[in-house]
């Protein structure tokens, strides 16, 4: 489903347009997916397709997933051990293209691709994830940022990925603002301590706490 993210106002941000391809960015950090990959699915087609390049009046946005957001982990009493795991999510990866002609707004299409998983305290298969998506002046103030639900049924398995598509739209001052004025960051909405426990660097894989299937003996 699309929307539509309008920045709040028409920027003031001016710059030469600068002659580089459009592009788009996943997290700043290399990222990784909560599941182990088998050895044969590592040669797999990437499961976001990238978007169509289309010829634009200068680059695209950078878009990012922004770190200390880009995974979703609940913790019972906020300790960090396997048993206190309930449901967790984590952005694997952005992709996105754009479109703007002369004078005419930025208009950013996305695909956003979300892991997610319940550990051993996730009470039932149901579960509304929320996210965001933000528009920055690049490496500055937020311009605008709005919040979307991601429900989810996991159907009574213990790991899904869920595919989301957006498009918002970018005013310019004029044609001298070109995308790379701007970041388009994206984010889990996360406490405080979820932050934290991201921005230190520990992580669980998605299906953390998940009952571990037992292979019998061999006869």
């Amino acid at each position: 489903m699309r929307r539509a993210l309008t920045a709040l106002a028409a920027l003031s941000v001016a710059a030469a347009l600068v002659p580089a391809a459009a592009q788009a960015q996943t997290s700043p950090r290399d990222r990784q997916s909560g599941q182990q990959a088998e050895p044969e699915q590592r040669s797999r087609a990437p499961r976001i397709a990238p978007l169509r390049r289309r010829a634009n009046a200068g680059p695209c946005p950078y878009v990012k997933v922004l770190y200390d957001a880009a995974r979703y982990v609940e913790l019972a009493d906020d300790r960090a051990t396997i048993a206190n795991v309930g449901y967790t999510g984590e952005i694997e990866g952005v992709s996105a293209d754009c479109e703007y002609r002369e004078s005419d707004p930025i208009r950013l299409d996305m695909q956003i691709l979300f892991d997610l998983g319940r550990g051993a305290q996730a009470t039932g298969d149901r579960k509304t994830y929320r996210y965001w998506v933000a528009v920055t002046e690049r490496n500055s103030a937020v311009l605008a940022k709005e919040y979307f639900d991601l429900p989810v049924d996991f159907q009574g398995q213990r790991e899904t990925s869920v595919r989301e598509e957006r498009t918002i739209v970018i005013p310019r001052a004029d044609v001298s603002t070109s995308g790379s004025n701007f970041e388009v960051l994206v984010g889990f909405d996360v406490t405080p301590q979820m932050a934290e426990f991201n921005r230190s660097g520990s992580r669980f894989r998605v299906n953390a706490g998940a009952p571990q299937t037992q292979t019998p003996p061999s006869q």
